[in-house]
């Protein structure tokens, strides 16, 4: 054997092993958090408020290039103003615009020059088991990154108010105080949430960017609120007697736990036990599934709810009052 074929001893340099040459280009994972990470980034500021409670933090987007930013409601929880620091080092003082604790969602308007805006994506199209990027500023860690999937779509988030936040999207990249208001990105580097809660070890939850948040979003930089309409009552998913499934062509409702006193529900005659299946035309089988009807333009009209009640359909009207308490 030649001494060119013959194999030479290693010298223990990094040649030997090309595998960990820096010039190799990225797996396709690595390659689109970087992606993410670089473009991303610049516009994710981290959130220093003074309100009622004291100090606080947490983490912002830049959602449009006039200064508008996006956070976590409960990040500015009773602040007008917070200090927003951009990943250069760029400070800026943000003004609270508007706020919507059962949501989750504020909006504010920076004084200066704020980087680029993050495009928005649209999380009804997030697949279970996608890839996905958490940016923000946990534990006073600026420009902090981490990546996982989507572990689950459709959860629902309990708020102070007693209300929920609908279609939450859970996943298991690694959040912790101070990602709340940050973003929760595709693969593509677009907003699809917006990182809200630690609910523990290896789970996370963010508010859905969708048609539904868009517009509340837009109602905020309008008014700087969301007006919402009130009903007036509680319950739980219940399975229908085997006929009434049969007839309407279901098998579960809404069963009425509670009526609240001098609510709309107990002005329109509805009671305890009462099991809804429509409510304005719209099938009903969840709790969620009325406060999903209760927007603004349902405060003052009259709605038809259609119950099963002791063995037959009853029909009543309710005319839901403005949410205030909120």
């Amino acid at each position: 054997m030649s001494d060119e074929a013959r194999p030479q001893p290693s010298d223990g340099t990094h040649d030997d092993h090309p595998d960990d040459d820096p010039s190799e280009p990225l797996d396709a994972y690595s390659a689109a958090v970087v992606h993410v990470a670089r473009t991303v980034l610049p516009s994710v500021a981290s959130l220093r408020v003074r309100g009622r409670r004291g100090a606080g933090a947490g983490s912002a987007s830049v959602l449009a290039p006039d200064g508008i930013l996006l956070t976590s409601a409960h990040v500015v929880e009773g602040a007008q103003v917070a200090e927003a620091t951009f990943a250069d080092g760029a400070e800026v003082t943000a003004d609270v615009i508007g706020r919507d604790p059962l949501s989750d969602l504020a909006v504010l308007r920076a004084r200066g020059e704020v980087p680029p805006a993050v495009p928005l994506g649209d999380a009804s199209r997030l697949r279970g088991g996608q890839l996905v990027v958490a940016l923000g500023n946990p534990l006073g860690l600026a420009g902090s990154v981490t990546a996982g999937i989507v572990s689950a779509l459709g959860r629902s988030l309990p708020t102070k108010a007693g209300r929920v936040v609908d279609e939450v999207i859970q996943t298991d990249a690694a959040l912790n105080p101070g990602n709340s208001g940050g973003v929760l990105a595709d693969s593509r580097g677009r907003m699809v949430g917006v990182n809200t809660a630690v609910a523990g070890v290896g789970l996370g939850l963010a508010v859905p960017i969708n048609e539904t948040t868009r517009e509340l979003i837009a109602t905020l930089l309008r008014h700087g609120r969301v007006r919402r309409a009130w009903l007036g009552i509680a319950g739980g998913q219940s399975p229908l007697p085997p006929p009434l499934a049969a007839k309407v062509g279901r098998r579960t409702g809404l069963r009425v736990a509670q009526v609240v006193e001098g609510s709309p529900a107990e002005s329109a005659g509805l009671r305890r036990g009462d099991i809804v299946l429509t409510v304005d035309g719209q099938q009903i089988d969840t709790s969620t599934a009325v406060q999903r009807l209760m927007v603004e333009h349902a405060i003052g009209r009259r709605l038809e709810i259609t119950v099963w009640r002791n063995g037959a359909l009853v029909d009543v009207v309710a005319v839901p009052r403005e949410l205030t308490d909120a």
